[in-house]
């Protein structure tokens, strides 16, 4: 098999695991606290990156600073936010709901890079916005259950993972990835655990029968080992033989996989109205990030145009 095909195959793999993760934590946050879920998540990721490195990359700890120390906490914060925002959306909305308000990320990110970055979106980019903005619209205001309180947690969630994709995107230039990333993860872990200390029931984070019972054991492997630490891993190593363009497109696939998972192992349904809404959302993330050389209609009277 070609690089580029296994690459793009790898990264739908990821996408595949990222997106059926949603069914497994709303399962095991019924037993586990949001916050106790995530500390005990992401520590585990960050043991497993670490001794990665520590057999693998070892002359990487030569290169570890405080700015990079600082970098990696800041851009873990917001992968902090993001996470437990939409654990915590998910015990107030359906997981098909969540998966696509979380992919609004992917649409939101040119604007705050024209925001933070002075980086321009281009017309695609644009239209690709304001279309899944309508998509949310029929998502949210049409469905039964219409706005909840968990769709707004998992819209801030949207929010935080677009300005952690933004963040890293400004500070993986400068650092080693691995150790970046076992930095941010730690950074998680740390702040879930505290938050579970002060909003949450501790007892529940250091009991064995809550730790070892069937739905959390599930949900704590296949996030921490695959969705985290593997899926960081197999990203990291087979973005190299393909495209951004095309790594976002696959990306967008991850609600589609969370609305078919809600659908076979949760037994949601949505109206649709709602159906109607996704497919807005899906098309425009995928419409911010095709060429603009590939839209004709945009073509046609702005050759000219410096999008």
């Amino acid at each position: 098999m070609k690089k580029p095909l296994l690459a793009d195959t790898s990264l739908l793999f990821v996408t595949f695991i990222w997106g059926t993760t949603f069914v497994l934590v709303q399962n095991a946050i019924g037993l586990l606290e949001p916050f106790s879920f995530n500390g005990v998540r992401f520590l585990a990721a960050a043991l497993m990156l670490l001794l990665y490195l520590i057999i693998f990359k070892k002359e990487q700890l030569k290169l570890l600073n405080i700015r990079m120390v600082l970098s990696g906490a800041f851009i873990g914060f917001w992968l902090f936010l993001g996470y437990a925002t939409q654990t915590i959306g998910l015990l107030y909305t359906t997981t098909s709901k969540a998966g696509f308000i979380t992919g609004l990320s992917v649409v939101l990110v040119p604007l705050f890079s024209m925001i933070l970055l002075k980086q321009f979106p281009t017309r695609n980019a644009v239209i690709g916005v304001l279309t899944a903005t309508i998509g949310l619209f029929f998502l949210t205001m049409t469905d039964v259950s219409s706005l909840n309180i968990g769709d707004g947690f998992v819209f801030i969630c949207a929010i935080a993972f677009a300005l952690h994709i933004i963040f890293t995107g400004k500070y993986s230039s400068k650092y080693p990835t691995l150790l970046l990333t076992i930095i941010q993860i730690s950074t998680v872990s740390i702040l879930s655990i505290l938050s579970s200390l002060i909003f949450e029931d501790w007892r529940r984070l250091v009991s064995l029968e809550i730790l070892l019972s069937r739905d959390v054991i599930i949900a704590l492997v296949i996030t921490s080992l695959f969705a985290t630490a593997l899926a960081f891993l197999i990203q990291t190593y087979f973005q190299k033989y393909t495209t951004a363009t095309r790594v976002a497109l696959i990306f967008a696939m991850e609600p589609v996989f969370a609305a078919i998972a809600g659908y076979y192992w949760a037994a949601e349904r949505l109206s649709y109205s709602a159906l109607f809404g996704c497919m807005l959302i899906l098309a425009g993330m995928i419409f911010a990030e095709l060429p603009r050389n590939k839209v004709p209609f945009l073509r046609k009277k702005n050759e000219g145009y410096p999008g």
